[in-house]
C-alpha cells in the first residue's frame, strides 16, 4: 500500500524529511520535504498538506506520486476544515486509482470530488480552500490547481510558475482591464475568483509538463509567494544543501520578510525519470 503523509501542521518545527531510496528497477527517484508553519501572527494554521508516494516500481509506473498544498479561506468555523477535506479526499482517490489512469482526468475528478466533501462538510458557512497538485509518474508532471496556490518549476536556476493565480484582479489582467502592474497592486489581488466550497462545480486548471533529472518542483501556499519573489525561490532551492534546507529556508524567509499568514511549502526533486512514449493509450520505455 502507499504511504501517506496527512498534512500534520507544524509551529515553528522543522520539515519532515521524506526522502525515499531508488527503486531497483524503475528510473523515476524523487525526494522531497514539506513544512507548513501558522506564521508569526495567526492563532491557527488554515493550510494543510499532503503526498502519496509508491512503495515498489510497480506503483511508481502504475500510480506515481501526489503533492498537494491546500490553503483555507475562513469562515464562521475557520478554513482548516475546508483544507484538510480537501486534501485526505484527493488523496484517497489517488491511492485508490485504477492503475494506469491518465493523471489529468483523474486529478480533474479528484478536485471535484473534493469539492462536493467540502460543501457536504461546510454548507453556509463560509468556508472554502484553494488547492494546488502535482502529480508525477515517468517523465511527466500533471499539475491542477484552484485558487491561488502555486506550483514552481526550477530548472537550472531558471524558475517557471506553472499555475495562474484565480483571483479577480488576475482575471481582470487576463481580460485587458488591468495591466500586471496593477494587477499586482489591485486590492483584489487577493480575492479569489475560483476555489473549492463555494460553487456546485468547479473546473481545476490543468497543465503537463515534461520534467528532467535536477528538476525542482515547489508547491506553496501565498504566505510563501506573497513575501518571497520567483527569483528569490529559484536561488534558494538551487543553493540549498537538500531539499529540507530549502523548505526551512523558504518558510523562514517568508515569515522574516511579513508572517502575517500560515506559510507551506513542498520542495520535490526530481533525481531521475523514466521516459517513455504512448502506443494506443500504453506507456512503453524509451531506451
Amino acid at each position: 500500500m502507499f504511504e501517506a503523509y496527512r498534512g500534520q501542521r507544524l509551529t515553528r518545527g522543522e520539515p519532515i524529511p521524506a526522502a525515499h531510496p531508488p527503486f531497483e528497477d524503475s528510473m523515476l527517484e524523487i525526494e522531497f520535504a514539506e513544512l507548513s508553519d501558522v506564521g508569526r501572527v495567526r492563532q491557527g494554521n488554515e493550510d494543510y498538506l499532503g503526498h502519496v508516494a509508491p512503495d515498489t516500481s510497480e506503483q511508481a509506473r502504475s500510480h506515481g506520486w501526489l503533492f498537494v498544498v491546500a490553503d483555507g479561506v475562513g469562515g464562521h468555523e475557520k478554513g482548516e476544515v475546508a483544507s484538510r477535506i480537501a486534501v485526505e479526499t484527493v488523496l484517497e482517490g489517488f491511492r485508490k486509482a485504477t492503475r494506469g489512469e491518465p493523471l489529468s482526468s483523474l486529478l480533474q475528478n479528484l478536485v471535484r470530488r473534493a469539492n462536493t466533501r467540502v460543501l457536504d462538510a461546510v454548507l453556509n458557512s463560509g468556508m472554502a480552500t484553494t488547492l494546488v497538485a502535482c502529480a508525477l509518474r515517468h517523465d511527466r508532471a500533471v499539475i491542477a490547481h484552484v485558487g491561488d496556490s502555486r506550483c514552481y518549476l526550477v530548472r537550472q536556476r531558471s524558475v517557471t510558475v506553472l499555475t495562474r493565480d484565480h483571483t479577480i484582479a488576475n482575471e481582470h489582467a487576463r481580460l485587458g482591464l488591468l495591466s500586471a502592474e496593477d494587477a499586482a497592486e489591485a486590492e483584489t489581488r487577493h480575492i479569489l475568483s475560483r476555489s473549492l466550497g463555494t460553487g456546485l462545480t468547479v473546473s481545476a486548471e490543468i497543465s503537463d509538463h515534461q520534467v528532467f533529472p535536477g528538476d525542482i518542483l515547489l508547491l506553496c501556499s501565498d504566505g510563501l509567494h506573497g513575501a518571497v519573489s520567483p527569483e528569490e525561490i529559484a536561488e534558494v532551492v538551487s543553493e540549498a544543501g537538500d531539499v529540507e534546507a530549502a523548505a526551512r529556508t523558504l518558510v523562514a524567509l517568508a515569515n522574516q520578510r511579513d508572517g502575517s499568514d500560515n506559510v507551506t511549502a513542498q520542495v520535490v526533486r526530481v533525481q531521475n525519470v523514466e521516459r517513455v512514449g504512448m502506443y494506443r493509450g500504453r506507456p512503453y520505455r524509451l531506451r
